[in-house]
């Protein structure tokens, strides 16, 4: 199986639609130009707005007016496109956080909506998504040429059991798009990622929004390309941007029967 070249796109996006579409086409292209064949941008792509703002600028999947952009630009450029995350109209109330991936000739191949939502109160910090958000289901993995990717958003990242059932199912490679918060990115963001790697013997792509957004919300940055041996290959700053690595998937089967621990997993009782 091939080597190919993957790309993260760090955003920091605002509340204008229309600006978040310009600035990630631009980063795509710029990534697609150092030779990336599978670029992935972050969470909230398109739109990162206080909550009731959000609703008013978003759209059902058949009308979103970002959706049509960036699957021609995928086919333009001949690339696997990962959209993080688009803010969809999923009802009168509600959005989904809906990452799709686009294949080479602008199609969508696999649609994920964001299960796990962000419902905590940290200090000075509260946050409720599943007051305008509707989680998702239903895992999901696609086939890629080199090998099947995993698909998740943000706060899944905290649920190790979604990302066991992803390796079960064949993933080689997770994506996770992100919007961390400064608080958590600093505390939790580099150990998450890793072990996510390091426990399924997975590349990780996680590509992160960072800066002050219009909502007042300030995101951590730090996108990440991580390898099955938990190696960080490729890591951001704080500003937008690109980061890109070689990515090799041979490495997954060579980590993965060094340490088979995902043909150990044993069923077991919890006694009290």
């Amino acid at each position: 199986m091939s080597s190919f070249r993957a790309a993260c796109i760090q955003l920091c996006a605002t509340d204008e639609v229309a600006q978040n579409l310009r600035t990630a086409a631009e980063l795509i292209r710029q990534a697609a130009g150092q030779g990336a064949q599978f670029v992935a941008t972050p969470e909230n792509t398109n739109l990162m707005a206080p909550e009731g703002a959000r609703l008013a600028k978003t759209f059902a999947e058949a009308a979103d007016p970002c959706l049509p952009v960036f699957r021609a630009l995928a086919q333009d450029l001949g690339i696997w496109l990962l959209l993080g995350s688009l803010a969809i109209k999923s009802g009168e109330t509600k959005t989904a956080n809906r990452s799709f991936l686009l294949d080479p000739k602008g199609n969508v191949a696999a649609r994920y909506d964001k299960i796990h939502l962000f419902d905590v109160d940290l200090p000075n910090e509260r946050y409720r998504e599943s007051a305008g958000v509707a989680g998702g289901r239903e895992a999901v993995t696609a086939a890629l040429p080199w090998g099947r990717l995993g698909l998740s958003v943000c706060y899944d990242l905290r649920f190790p059991q979604l990302y066991r059932a992803l390796a079960q199912a064949g993933a080689a490679f997770f994506a996770v798009p992100a919007a961390f918060t400064e608080t958590t990115g600093k505390a939790h963001w580099h150990v998450l990622v890793r072990a996510r790697a390091i426990e399924n013997g997975a590349f990780v792509f996680a590509p992160a929004q960072g800066g002050l957004h219009a909502n007042g919300r300030r995101t951590y940055g730090h996108s990440l390309i991580v390898s099955p041996w938990g190696e960080i290959l490729a890591e951001a700053g704080t500003e937008p941007g690109v980061i890109l690595a070689a990515i090799d998937p041979a490495a997954v089967a060579k980590v993965r029967g060094a340490l088979p621990s995902l043909q150990h997993d044993r069923p077991f009782a919890l006694r009290d």
